[in-house]
């Protein structure tokens, strides 16, 4: 019994003598933090997707009964005013003035859509969503919340419209 005891010893010493491997791999398995090198980090480049409430789009007229508006220089305020009151009633449940909230903010719109592009929308997002690629995207980028038609006559579309012209 002490004879197979010594064996079982001497061949399990072995064994962890055997495992041990060589010193010069302990060397070699040293972990490094370094950052990589600048030329590295320059040579992949991608092409960074701006998100449709970015994007410029000064031609697209949308999808819907307004195809021309003009607006004067001078900002009509009583328009504008009656223009906040029907934003503060029907539009702010989803959007914010100047933050993106479940739907874009309209701070600066005119500086990225067309008045007749933003009617439209107003009048009648089902069918911009259905018929205009900007307004499809737009749809995606806000999980697919569409915008709700709020039966805003054309009268409070263009007060609306004043409304956003001074929040520029």
């Amino acid at each position: 019994m002490k004879m197979k005891f010594k064996i079982t010893i001497v061949l399990l010493l072995t064994l962890l003598v055997s495992c041990g491997g060589d010193k010069n791999d302990k060397k070699k398995e040293k972990f490094s933090y370094q950052k990589k090198s600048t030329t590295e980090q320059t040579s992949k480049t991608k092409t960074e997707k701006i998100p449709a409430s970015k994007k410029i789009d000064l031609t697209n007229k949308g999808v819907g009964p307004i195809q021309s508006i003009t607006l004067t220089e001078n900002i009509d305020k009583k328009m504008a005013a009656s223009g906040a009151e029907v934003y503060k009633k029907m539009c702010t449940a989803c959007h914010r003035v100047d933050k993106k909230f479940i739907g874009p903010a309209p701070k600066g719109i005119l500086k990225r859509r067309t008045p007749e592009w933003i009617m439209n929308m107003i009048l009648d997002p089902e069918k911009m969503v259905k018929e205009d690629a900007l307004a499809k995207e737009l749809l995606w980028e806000f999980n697919g919340s569409p915008m709700i038609n709020q039966g805003v006559t054309e009268k409070e579309a263009r007060a609306i419209l004043e409304y956003f012209r001074t929040l520029e």
